[in-house]
């Protein structure tokens, strides 16, 4: 129970007793002033986040495979008596740990800010007033509403109305409980169905289950990237260790001591380590979610743009995402004896402000606008039934003058059907709806009678709610990019067909044909899907229907939804959007969020996920054909010399330097793809193979030259310098033309990869002046010709090898957007 002594009389107490306790009156709220000293007294709605201490995450840094074998390599230093080594080992084993948990803590702040941003509101009333507030200043005594798709913020009794919650993510229990006034509902139960408002009685960590909603999830996914990447670093370990044990038979056989050679062998070993990639790919993400952020698209869980990077077909909401969201009465039709004011007057009453639904703030407005109740008597609520995905109508009982009226608005057939009418009947209401359909507007039908009697019609209503005007180029762009746009809507046929062709989208289905379709053995369903821009009639369950065959037709679906009952097709896609009006149970099964309407901040996920995705691919490439380089070059060499070409501690420096560098990776600029992405990388892999080999050939030519031309054989230390200074600028450049899929010429790199890269370049060159163990300044024209001879290779050579590599194993990434900025 909650450490609270007054929780348990509080939670069994009748409804009145509970006010009098909290001291609040329900009709008016808590004042500011009470609010901010009962804050005082029981702090935030929020359960205090066990936070690892800074210092012993800064130590976690010093344990893992690429952290364990600096430790052996000075370990082995210090066994040799090399402390020079050790010393230098020892401060680039604190800078790796630094540089790791700088970036790390960089993108837990933007997760920090995204949980800021993505708070899980509360209706509350104070001071008389309505006002919408993050859930986590509510203090016990406010009066909350809550609607379906709410979360619960806090322990609350119900005051009014009647509601089914679903209490499965606190108690395990999967059948939705059914709440009336004077019941409990648990901070975080979702609502389910109704409506009605509740007094707060338990905050924070005093509420019975002790924990708060958080829409942001784990600021550390694992990617569909990493197994890949994982893969293929074992393949590396596989072909760097057989290179070594060569090199390790052929020692043993020349009489070399084993113990010498282990640090070069376990630095070798090391440089098939993914050292930077866990930063890489936390910082990509994160760089990603903070400037997706700033485009109006907050992402629940930092994978999302990677995987938006690879969706290949969108469903969307009609309303608000193609349409304005913004209805309007085009048109009144009365019935039988009926006026439009009659119409109009049963319509306003059948819907609530509070609910901020278009549909009724539309027949408010047009009530308002004619004046329907001027000078009529005082109309008192009595109760009101929401909208319902299963009855599709609102309903209301009201009392006017001493009686009761009950009225009705909702879907033509629905209303019909609950008036009494015949089919023929019903059949006539909807033949003159299908003309108003024709046009693209919505009929609605209104009816009201008396509270237990049988309601008769007095009226249609058409409404319109018109395309976002650039609604058709946005999804012409999407299909530009390789993602066809798929509508979903509840409106009917002849409506949903309207305006969907004027967006650009001429084939509407009903959703009963696909159901029909799946029902049959084969594969009609995915011809159905195949041929259709969308799908009428739909039911807010159905579209978890339309992602699965979408998914089982291999598509990588994105879906956009609003409501409580989007939120399992929210969660079955790959990249599941909630809109701007989403509710919270919405936002916490969706990956990403938008903040406005329409489709322009959908197109800036996937411009943003393809982006991360080249700069991945970039990493990848580079990883491997730099790894093969530095190992064959050295094992090559020593077969054919006797000698190791380059010292343990000159490789080592080598390997974080351009490591971390290609950190920066995470930053550059790039040409997204215009087709969806795949993890099937095998043709770059491909390329990344015959790079790597291609930069031993061009580095044994150049060693070969310097041992017979510049001396090397007799001084191994100028030998040392030579090898690191031609497997530096490699190393740069080689990031240069890996960062492009066609000539590195076609764009530039960013800013923060040219000042890691000059950087890289000069601090390595600087470091041959400077007396380190091993290395010893060459003469400057040496250094310049290796410099020259690096560039050359790598730009000209290697990169037309790559040109024509992708060409032949990739061809498909050679189509890309234009140059971002």
């Amino acid at each position: 129970m909650p450490a609270s002594d007054e929780a348990p009389d509080i939670a069994s107490a009748s409804v009145p007793a509970t006010l009098a306790t909290l001291r609040v009156n329900p009709e008016t709220g808590l004042t500011r002033a009470e609010v901010d000293i009962r804050r005082k007294e029981h702090g935030y709605n929020e359960v205090a986040e066990q936070k690892e201490h800074p210092v012993l995450r800064f130590l976690g840094k010093f344990w893992g495979v690429s952290a364990w074998m600096l430790e052996l390599i000075m370990i082995l230093s210090a066994v040799l008596r090399k402390y020079s080594d050790l010393a230098v080992v020892g401060a680039l084993l604190v800078v790796n740990a630094m540089l790791g948990f700088a970036q790390e803590h960089r993108a837990a702040g933007v997760v920090k800010t995204l949980r800021r941003r993505l708070q899980v509101g509360a209706r509350v009333r104070r001071e008389a007033r309505w006002q919408v507030v993050p859930a986590r200043e509510l203090v016990p005594g406010d009066i909350v509403r809550v609607r379906p798709g709410d979360i619960i913020p806090a322990d609350l009794k119900l005051l009014t109305g009647a509601l089914s919650i679903d209490q499965s993510a606190l108690t395990g229990e999967s059948k939705d409980a059914e709440k009336a006034p004077g019941e409990v509902l648990s901070s975080g139960s979702v609502v389910r169905r109704g409506e009605g408002n509740g007094v707060v009685m338990l905050t924070g960590a005093q509420t019975y289950f002790g924990r708060t909603t958080e829409l942001v999830q784990e600021a550390r996914p694992k990617l569909h990237i990493e197994a890949v990447v994982a893969k293929v670093v074992r393949w590396l370990f596989v072909i760097v260790g057989t290179l070594l044990a060569v090199v390790a038979v052929l020692s043993l056989v020349r009489g070399a001591p084993l113990l010498e050679m282990a640090p070069l062998m376990l630095v070798l070993l090391m440089s098939a380590v993914p050292v930077a990639l866990p930063v890489m790919f936390t910082v990509s993400m994160a760089v990603g979610s903070k400037e997706l952020a700033k485009r109006g698209v907050l992402v629940t869980r930092l994978s999302a743009a990677e995987d938006a990077a690879t969706m290949d077909v969108l469903c969307v909401d009609k309303t608000g995402t193609i349409t304005m969201n913004q209805l309007a009465i085009t048109g009144v039709i009365p019935l039988e004896h009926a006026t439009e004011s009659d119409v109009l007057f049963a319509g306003a009453l059948a819907s609530q402000e509070a609910n901020q639904d278009p549909i009724d703030l539309a027949f408010l407005a047009a009530a308002k606008e004619r004046h329907v109740f001027d000078g009529l008597p005082e109309v008192t609520p009595v109760s009101f039934a929401p909208f319902d995905a299963k009855n599709r109508r609102t309903e209301a009982v009201v009392e006017q003058q001493g009686q009761r009226l009950r009225v009705i608005k909702g879907a033509v057939r629905t209303v019909a059907e609950a008036c009494g009418l015949q089919p023929p009947a019903i059949e006539k209401l909807e033949a003159r709806v299908g003309e108003s359909a024709l046009k693209g507007y919505r009929t609605l039908a209104v009816a009201r009678g008396p509270e237990t009697g049988a309601a008769a019609l007095v009226g249609l209503v058409t409404l319109y709610d018109p395309p976002r005007p650039d609604a058709r180029q946005l999804i012409a762009a999407l299909h530009d990019l390789g993602i066809p746009v798929k509508m979903l809507t509840g409106d009917a046929l002849a409506v949903a067909s309207e305006i969907a062709h004027g967006v650009g989208l001429p084939n509407i289905r009903r959703m009963e044909d696909l159901k029909a379709a799946s029902a049959q053995a084969g594969n009609e369903a995915v011809d159905l899907l195949a041929g259709a821009d969308g799908f009428a009639e739909v039911y807010p369950e159905d579209k978890y229907i339309v992602v699965h065959h979408l998914q089982a037709a291999g598509h990588v679906t994105g879906m956009t939804g609003d409501g409580v009952n989007d939120a399992p097709a929210l969660r079955q896609a790959e990249v599941g959007i909630a809109v701007s009006t989403a509710t919270d149970v919405a936002k916490g099964a969706a990956s990403v969020v938008l903040t406005e309407p329409g489709l322009t901040n959908i197109l800036a996920l996937v411009e943003q996920g393809r982006t991360i995705y080249q700069r991945i691919l970039t990493w990848i490439i580079n990883k491997i054909s730099r790894t093969i380089l530095k190992a064959a070059f050295v094992a090559i060499a020593f077969v054919v010399t006797g000698k190791f070409v380059v010292s343990a501690f000159a490789m080592l420096l080598l390997v974080f330097m351009t490591d971390f560098a290609k950190i920066a990776l995470a930053t550059d600029r790039v040409r997204p793809s215009r087709n969806p992405e795949t993890w099937n990388i095998g043709g770059f892999i491909a390329v990344s193979v015959v790079l790597g080999v291609a930069m031993v050939a061009e580095t044994l030519l150049a060693l070969w030259v310097g041992w017979s031309r510049f001396g090397l054989a007799t001084d191994n230390n100028a030998l040392y310098t030579f090898s690191f200074l031609m497997l530096l600028y490699f190393a740069v450049f080689s990031i240069v033309s890996a960062r492009e899929r066609r000539w590195f010429w076609a764009t530039l790199p960013g800013k923060t990869l040219v000042a890691a890269l000059m950087a890289d370049a000069l601090t390595g060159t600087a470091l041959t002046f400077v007396g380190l163990p091993g290395l010893t300044p060459l003469p400057g024209w040496q250094t310049l010709a290796i410099f020259v001879y690096a560039m050359i290779s790598c730009l000209v050579v290697n990169d037309a090898v790559k040109v024509a590599m992708i060409r032949w194993r990739a061809p498909d990434t050679v189509s890309t957007m234009p140059r971002t900025p």
